[in-house]
């Protein structure tokens, strides 16, 4: 007999009834150090009393109204990304998948509008993840995502992850209208997209008037030690999808674009029910007033040195297990040499949250404002991982 839950996920037999901060409490009391933070999500860890309060006191005003009227929390929420990011306009959503189809859909608008819509193609890459609504499993291309959901939506060109000659290739189809791209991979077991080559992608784009759309759901929101990846690089997306850590938890995520890109976008081409609702709103001012300063960030960078630090040494001390550390800022992998599903099994033993990617790597993402300390206990428990998955193996 099928569950009440559609069984959709191999869930593992853990039970959270509370968490605070990096921690997690196990329904038998056991206290787990989250280094997963929800798949990047819980930026400011769990129950952080500044998003509580705010959640609070908004929930005592007003939950929802839809967006046939304005929305103060809203549009303050839209001013300050504009003023923070290279966008002139901002569409909220409830998901990164959400964001993911307006995306989508806002390029191929774009190119209708300008009298081309032949140049419906979007080049994507080999390992992306951009969602599972329809439009984003044809994006990614991957048998794992698209088998038996077919037909797939048509016009995605999935290229080899830093394939130079392929990508110049592509581009000189006249039918492509856009490129989308994660600067950092998450679910492709985090592949960092180099600066010279996310560079040449917005050169390449300018050079044919191409959109550059760049999904930063789990690398943006502070995760790389930017607000926004691609700000390591200078190199600006024309859309850009944004989600997960936005809302520090709570259901949000937002399409940032220049008002050129979102100019075919206009009253009735796109909407949403409970995006952009006051609650996560209220929730994502509250994220940003701590995210976006330039001392927090500054600290995600210092931290992050440390813990990548410490995670070189335990490569050196466990050769047998882990093979190399990847990623930016605190959004990292190790990649196991040992199965990943038995590294993470093993830090479950040692009540520790990691999350499994893709290349035998597990993604560590901890909330952003993890402490030393935390870090400190973190590296203990992975070395502690790498013995026992030693000891199975």
């Amino acid at each position: 007999m099928v569950s009440s839950v559609l069984p959709t996920y191999n869930r593992a037999p853990l039970h959270f009834v509370k968490g605070e901060g990096c921690w997690l409490q196990e329904a038998d009391g056991r206290r787990f150090l989250d280094l997963g933070a929800g798949i990047a999500v819980n930026a400011l860890g769990h129950a952080h009393p500044h998003l509580v309060r705010a959640l609070t006191e908004q929930a005592g005003a007003l939950w929802h109204t839809s967006n046939l009227y304005h929305i103060d929390k809203q549009q303050a929420l839209a001013d300050r990304l504009v003023e923070l990011t290279f966008a002139d306009t901002c569409f909220f959503t409830n998901s990164g998948t959400e964001a993911a189809e307006l995306a989508i859909k806002m390029a191929r608008k774009y190119w209708h509008e300008k009298g081309h819509s032949e140049r419906m193609k979007i080049i994507t890459f080999e390992g992306s993840f951009h969602g599972r609504s329809s439009a984003a499993i044809a994006a990614s291309g991957s048998e794992k995502m698209t088998k038996g959901f077919g037909p797939l939506l048509p016009g995605f060109v999935h290229l080899p992850f830093g394939d130079h000659e392929a990508f110049a290739e592509a581009m000189k189809d006249p039918e492509v209208g856009a490129v989308l791209v994660e600067p950092i991979q998450g679910e492709g077991g985090i592949r960092t997209m180099n600066d010279a080559c996310l560079k040449g992608m917005r050169a390449a784009c300018d050079a044919t008037g191409t959109l550059l759309i760049l999904d930063e759901v789990q690398c943006g929101m502070g995760r790389s030690g930017k607000l926004f990846a691609h700000e390591w690089t200078g190199a600006t997306p024309d859309i850009m999808m944004v989600a997960k850590g936005i809302g520090g938890g709570f259901p949000i995520g937002a399409v940032l674009a220049t008002e050129e890109a979102a100019s075919g976008m206009t009253a009735g081409t796109h909407g949403s029910t409970y995006g952009g609702n006051p609650l996560g709103c209220a929730v994502a001012l509250a994220v940003l007033e701590i995210v976006g300063e330039p001392a927090f960030l500054e600290e995600v960078t210092r931290k992050a040195g440390l813990l990548r630090q410490g995670l070189e040494g335990l490569v050196a001390s466990h050769p047998d297990i882990f093979e190399e550390v990847r990623g930016e800022g605190l959004m990292l992998g190790l990649r196991c040499k040992a199965p990943v599903g038995d590294i993470v099994s093993a830090a479950y033993k040692e009540e520790l949250i990691v999350v499994p990617a893709a290349e035998n790597v597990i993604r560590l993402l901890p909330a952003l404002n993890i402490s030393e300390e935390e870090i400190s206990e973190a590296l203990s428990r992975l070395d502690r991982t790498a013995s026992r998955a030693a000891e199975t193996a």
